[in-house]
C-alpha cells in the first residue's frame, strides 16, 4: 500500500483537476436550460469528491515518481477519468448502460471518435459540448496537462510525460524544463484550436458547431453534434478548413512551435516527416478520386476529388469525420484510406497508429538489410533528416511494429469468435487501434458502433487504450520485471 500511496495521491489530483472541466458544459446547460444541467451538478460533485478523497488520503506519502510508478499513473488515469466522464451520460440516459457510456467516453478521451450514440442533432447542447471537450483534452493528453500543473504544487511529472507521450516527441525538449514544455504544447495547441473555431465560423457553421468542431478537429478526435457528421452542411468551403486543420493537427507539434519561434516555413522543410505525410496523402487522394470517378460512383473528376479528399484526409489523420457514406464506395477506396490511417500521423501530434517517422525507419531498414545482403561488411547507418539513427531504437520499433501488427492479428480473432464478418471486425480493429474512428460495413460511417454487443464493445474500448498509449505503456504491466522488487 505504501507503494501505491504516492500513485493514488496524484491520481487523486488528476481526477479532482478533471472534474472542474465539467463546469463548461454545466455552464452551458445554465444558459441554454437544456435538461441535462442535473446530469452535470452530480456529476461534478461526486467526481470533485472522489479525487479530493484520493489526494488527501495520499498526501502523507506524496514523492517524486519514479519510471514504473509513471507507466501504472498513465494506465489509471486512462481507465479511471473514462468512469468519471460516464457520469453526465448514465445521470441523463440511464437507458444507455455502462458499457455503451463507457465506449463513448474512453472513445472521446483517446480521440478515437468511434460513437454509439444517435440523434446527436437532438442531444442537449451541454452533452454534445462535453462529448467534444473529452475530445480536445484526450488530443494532447489530460496528463500533460497535468504535467504543466503538478509541479507547482511539489509533485514532479518527467515520469509522467515520458509514459504518456507518443513518439520521439520524448525525447525533444522544447524548454529545460517538463512543466514548461507540457505548457508551450498546450498553448500552441489551444492556439491552433481558437484558430480553428473562428475559421470554421467564417466558414458558415453556428459558434457552437464550430467550437465543437474544432476541439474535434485540432484533438483528431472526429465527433460531431450531428448524425450525419461533416455531411450535414454540404460545404466544400468547410470541408476545405476542416482539411486543412486535420492536417496541421496531424503534423509534429514541435515542429509547429519552432516554426512559430522561427517566423519562418523551415521547421517544416526540415522536419523528415512532413514530406512523406503530405506527399503520401496528396499522391493518394488524387489516386483514388480517379479511381472512383473510373468506377463510375461520381459522375465528374472535380466532384469525386472532392469527397475524396475531404474522407480521405479524414481518415487518414485519424481524425473520423465523414461527409458522405464511403463504405458504399468500391472496397478498394475506403480499405486503402483505412490502411493509411495506420501511417499518416506524425510522432508528437494528436493522431494514432504507427506514426511516419516510424514507417520511414522501417522502409530505410528494410533497405538496409537488402543492401546488407550484397555488402555484408559495409557499415550501412540508418539516417533521418541527415542524421544516423541507432541500433537501439531502430531494434525498439521492430519491436513495437511487430507488437502492433499482433495486437491487430489477436484482436481481429478475438471479434471473428463473437461472430462479427472480417470486414467488420478488422476494420473496427484498425480504426480503434488507429483512433481513426468509423470502419467499413456494420461500424461504418453510415452507421456506429452501437450494433455491437457488450463483449465486441469492451474489446474495442481495451484495443482504444492500446492505441492511445501505443502499446508497450499498457504491455509493460503484465511483464514479471515490472511487478518485481
Amino acid at each position: 500500500m505504501r507503494r501505491l500511496a504516492p500513485i493514488l495521491h496524484v491520481l487523486g489530483l488528476v481526477i479532482l483537476l478533471f472534474s472542474f472541466t465539467m463546469l463548461a458544459p454545466l455552464v452551458t446547460a445554465l444558459i441554454a436550460q437544456d435538461a441535462a444541467q442535473h446530469a452535470f451538478d452530480e456529476s461534478f460533485a461526486v467526481t470533485l469528491a472522489a479525487g479530493l478523497a484520493l489526494w488527501l488520503a495520499g498526501l502523507r506519502w506524496r514523492r517524486e515518481l519514479k519510471v514504473r510508478d509513471g507507466f501504472l499513473l498513465v494506465l489509471l488515469v486512462w481507465t479511471g477519468l473514462p468512469a468519471f466522464a460516464t457520469l453526465p451520460f448514465l445521470i441523463y440516459a440511464p437507458e444507455m448502460g455502462f458499457t455503451d457510456a463507457y465506449f463513448e467516453a474512453i472513445s472521446a478521451l483517446t480521440t478515437t471518435g468511434a460513437t454509439v450514440m444517435s440523434g446527436l442533432d437532438t442531444l442537449p447542447p451541454s452533452l454534445n459540448l462535453w462529448r467534444h471537450l473529452l475530445n480536445w483534452l484526450g488530443g494532447m493528453g489530460i496528463i500533460v496537462l497535468a504535467v504543466a500543473i503538478l509541479p507547482l504544487l511539489g509533485i514532479g511529472g518527467r515520469q509522467l510525460l515520458k509514459a504518456e507521450l507518443p513518439g520521439p516527441i520524448k525525447d525533444s525538449k522544447l524548454t529545460p524544463r517538463i512543466a514548461d514544455t507540457a505548457k508551450l504544447l498546450w498553448a500552441m495547441y489551444a492556439a491552433l484550436t481558437v484558430v480553428c473555431a473562428v475559421a470554421l465560423k467564417l466558414a458558415g457553421m453556428s459558434w457552437f458547431d464550430a467550437v465543437c468542431h474544432a476541439f474535434s478537429t485540432m484533438s483528431l478526435g472526429g465527433f460531431s453534434t450531428h448524425d450525419a457528421s461533416v455531411g450535414y452542411f454540404d460545404s466544400p468551403l468547410i470541408e476545405a478548413v476542416l482539411i486543412v486543420f486535420m492536417l496541421l493537427a496531424a503534423l509534429n507539434f514541435v515542429t509547429h512551435f519552432l516554426a512559430f519561434r522561427q517566423r519562418s516555413l523551415a521547421a517544416y522543410r526540415h522536419d523528415p516527416e512532413v514530406r512523406g505525410v503530405l506527399g503520401l496523402v496528396v499522391a493518394s487522394c488524387l489516386g483514388i478520386s480517379l479511381y472512383i470517378w473510373q468506377a463510375g460512383v461520381y459522375p465528374g473528376f472535380l466532384t469525386a476529388l472532392r469527397h475524396v479528399s475531404f474522407n480521405l484526409v479524414s481518415l487518414a489523420t485519424d481524425c473520423g469525420f465523414a461527409s458522405t457514406d464511403f463504405n458504399s464506395w468500391p472496397i478498394f477506396a475506403p480499405m486503402w484510406m483505412l490502411l493509411l490511417s495506420c501511417v499518416t500521423a506524425s510522432s508528437g501530434s494528436t493522431g494514432g497508429g504507427l506514426k511516419m517517422i516510424r514507417t520511414v525507419l522501417m522502409l530505410r531498414q528494410g533497405v538496409r538489410e537488402l543492401e546488407h545482403q550484397l555488402h555484408p561488411a559495409a557499415l550501412l547507418p540508418v539516417k533521418i533528416g541527415g542524421h544516423a539513427v541507432p541500433n537501439q531504437i531502430v531494434f525498439a520499433i521492430q519491436a513495437f511494429v511487430m507488437m502492433y501488427i499482433a495486437t491487430i492479428v489477436t484482436m481481429t480473432l478475438v471479434l471473428l469468435a463473437s461472430g462479427l464478418d472480417f470486414v467488420s471486425a478488422f476494420s473496427a480493429v484498425i480504426a480503434c487501434i488507429n483512433n481513426a474512428g468509423p470502419g467499413l460495413n456494420e461500424v461504418g460511417p453510415g452507421t456506429n458502433y452501437a450494433s455491437l454487443d457488450d463483449f465486441q464493445t469492451w474489446v474495442l474500448a481495451f484495443t482504444m487504450l492500446l492505441g492511445r498509449l501505443e502499446l508497450i505503456t499498457v504491455f509493460v504491466l503484465f511483464t514479471r520485471a515490472f511487478w518485481r522488487g
